[in-house]
């Protein structure tokens, strides 16, 4: 265990010099923030150096490899040389850390908390496998063997990725960058989520708190607020937990139940919709799209904060909106699904922020009317500009994905408004009290002494709940339909819900109850109930995290995440050692294709080099359709066990393979596997046990 401190903390240390490098270029961004951004100059810094080593890969320019890295590393440094050239840049960069280091270490200490926890408890079982691991660490392999982009798809031998893979490209950078081998960086990269989460969540709901209290000296309440809202977002679940403990016992509880609560057919319980959250994304440990999205979201929303606060007539809210803009790219890149539903977020906001800015809005329908019109005009505005930055930034990604939706289509089920009560039943208490708050001053007139935080706010609440009701009404078609026709879109929409009302909740508690100061039992009340839904809410992790990693005693490190390929398969595991020495590039090697979330392509996956076919369920959705995903599992059957000698060696020209792959499950899914016919056509280069590896002539 203190040799995975050690590592833990050279990972700490790089991603914080890469933060301090950027924090210069932030600083001008959130300089009005109460931690001047400190946090978000991390995660700004892997976006800004992963775009730029993507860009030059995807235009062939440089390759994706370390001297470019360093590069990019490089430019990030001159650009600090010369924004600090002059006397008086240089003598405020240090007059701002000499006065807020207190506030940065505050923020350094939340994320190395959530970066070393979950790390460590990762330690207690690192394997990569199970669920969706094979395609998500297949993806940051790739990746790391590729030199251009779009990275090979390793289970679609001749096609690249269909499928956003940023947030796995920010994973491959810093696996580069801190020489560490992929085994261990995808557990590291789990923790470094979570560290994100707590540290961004903390400080851009302290910052909520910080804009609207006048008195900017009393910290105490940032803290209360940002760790309220950091827990919840990172750790918390629902009120499923505390509902079925209580009816069933703890023992009977299992944890994955509060993400698959709400079914479509009474007299089917199997058929289950999907309705994550980032608690259980951390538990189960698979590094998709929409978890490494999490720290993209919240430098949005901080952002978008800082616009809010923007002065109309300054010029820097131009520079704020291309920012917005490049994120919304970084995040379509990252999980697609996000770049509407935060376009969507973004124009609430823009319109109510407007609203603020051209009147003092009153009840005279005239002005009113007025007011409206301009608002529409200027979020129409801004979200044209906004939108060609992101288009612009994602293009280079666009040109290549094929999206995967096939239009929507209204619901055929609805869930039971009591399932929704125990999902967001604590969320609507928060959003209730806080648009009842909102309500009071529209009739008391004094709308205008809303601050940018109270905006935004309200805008997250809506659209978080707006979120929460599309998918009673209409889904986004893909595979998934007829039998779980909604739960895709449920799944993406409603895990962003859970992140918004979130981020709002340590705010909305501290403006209540400064509304209700002069109200003590009211006042009492509020903050029993919302105290009472707060701790039903965290006892979550207790379940997830016992019910995915046991006791917590056996205690194998981070570096351990191949381990359950050397206990189960460990005749693979020595040709993968073989493969990750010997084998330079990706040439295609032919491996069984098999089913989803099975054992099946593993080599492919932890290799990062491309097979004919991998995971059939996963390369039908990624390409459209089943055909060709079909059409290639019967051609490698053909090749592992067809009579025709002529089609075999035909399907192995057209996929150009060079390496073919026989190990236990190749023998189990042919058991006419002529493995002689491999012999004439090359040579044996790996040899173990019952696993082996041929090396192809070139024809």
């Amino acid at each position: 265990m203190m040799t995975d401190f050690f590592v833990i903390f050279y990972w700490w240390l790089l991603i914080g010099v890469l933060g301090l490098l950027f924090f210069p270029l932030i600083l001008p961004i959130f300089k009005n923030f109460w931690d001047k951004g400190w946090v978000f100059s991390k995660i700004a810094a892997i976006i800004v150096i992963s775009y730029f080593v993507f860009v030059l890969g995807r235009l062939h320019i440089l390759p994706f490899c370390k001297e470019t890295l360093f590069l990019g590393v490089l430019l990030i440094l001159a650009a600090d040389v010369f924004i600090l050239k002059e006397k008086k840049n240089w003598e405020n960069l240090r007059e701002i850390f000499s006065q807020n280091w207190k506030k940065f270490l505050w923020g350094e200490v939340i994320f190395f908390i959530g970066l070393a926890g979950y790390a460590f408890i990762r330690g207690f079982q690192p394997d990569i496998e199970g669920l969706e691991k094979f395609m998500d660490f297949g993806f940051v392999n790739s990746i790391l063997r590729s030199s251009w982009f779009p990275p090979a798809d390793m289970w679609f031998a001749g096609e690249s990725i269909n499928y956003y893979y940023f947030g796995h490209l920010q994973a491959a950078v810093l696996t580069k960058l801190s020489g560490l081998a992929s085994a261990t960086t995808y557990n590291l990269m789990i923790g470094t989520i979570c560290g994100f989460a707590l540290a961004e969540t903390f400080s851009l709901t302290s910052n909520f708190i910080y804009l609207y209290q006048k008195d900017k000296s009393k910290i105490k309440n940032l803290i209360i607020g940002g760790l309220i809202s950091a827990l919840l977002l990172s750790l918390g679940g629902n009120l499923h937990t505390i509902v079925y403990v209580l009816k069933n016992g703890a023992g009977k509880y299992w944890y994955p139940d509060a993400t698959r609560f709400i079914g479509y057919n009474p007299d089917n319980p199997n058929d289950k919709t999907i309705h994550e959250f980032p608690s259980y994304s951390f538990a189960v440990a698979d590094l998709h799209g929409h978890l490494n999205n999490v720290p993209t979201v919240l430098l949005f929303l901080a952002v978008l904060l800082v616009f809010g606060a923007i002065n109309q007539n300054d010029k820097s809210r131009l520079k704020v909106l291309g920012i917005s803009g490049f994120l919304l790219g970084a995040m379509f890149m990252t999980n697609s699904w996000d770049f509407p539903i935060y376009g969507g977020l973004f124009a609430i906001f823009i319109f109510l922020t407007a609203i603020k800015q051209f009147s003092n809005l009153t009840f005279k329908t005239f002005r009113t009317l007025r007011t409206f019109f301009a608002a529409i005009k200027q979020t129409f505005v801004y979200g044209i500009f906004t939108v060609l930055v992101s288009i612009l930034t994602a293009l280079p990604f666009a040109l290549t994905f094929d999206p995967m939706a096939d239009g929507i289509a209204p619901v055929r089920a609805w869930s039971l408004w009591w399932q929704l009560l125990v999902l967001w039943g604590f969320f609507w208490f928060i959003a209730l009290g806080f648009w009842f708050l909102v309500i009071k001053k529209a009739f008391a007139k004094k709308l205008a002494d809303l601050t940018a935080a109270d905006y935004l706010v309200l805008a997250l609440t809506i659209w978080a709940t707006v979120l929460i009701i599309i998918p009673e009404l209409i889904y986004v078609k893909d595979i998934y339909i007829p039998e779980h026709h909604r739960a895709n879109t449920m799944f993406k929409l409603v895990y962003q819900s859970f992140m918004m009302y979130s981020v709002c909740a340590g705010y909305v508690l501290f403006r209540i109850r400064e509304t209700l100061r002069k109200k003590i039992i009211l006042n009492t009340l509020y903050l029993i109930l919302f105290l009472i839904g707060f701790s039903c809410h965290m006892i979550y992790p207790y379940f997830a995290i016992k019910g995915y990693y046991g006791t917590l005693k056996d205690y194998r490190g981070i570096g351990d995440g191949l381990g359950f390929l050397k206990t189960n398969y460990p005749d693979d595991y020595e040709a993968l050692l073989w493969a990750q020495e010997n084998i330079s590039g990706q040439p295609v090697i032919l491996e069984a294709v098999g089913d989803s979330y099975t054992m099946y392509n593993h080599f492919s996956a932890l290799a990062g080099l491309p097979t004919i076919e991998g995971w059939l369920v996963h390369e039908w959705l990624w390409r459209g359709g089943f055909d060709q995903p079909g059409a290639r599992g019967e051609e490698v059957d053909a090749v592992y066990q067809g009579d025709d000698e002529v089609k075999a060696q035909s399907v192995l020209k057209k996929y150009n393979v060079q390496y073919v792959f026989v190990g236990a499950l190749e023998k189990e899914k042919y058991p006419n596997l002529k493995e002689d016919r491999f012999e004439i056509l090359g040579k044996k280069v790996f040899e173990q046990g019952e696993t082996r590896i041929y090396q192809l002539r070139e024809t």
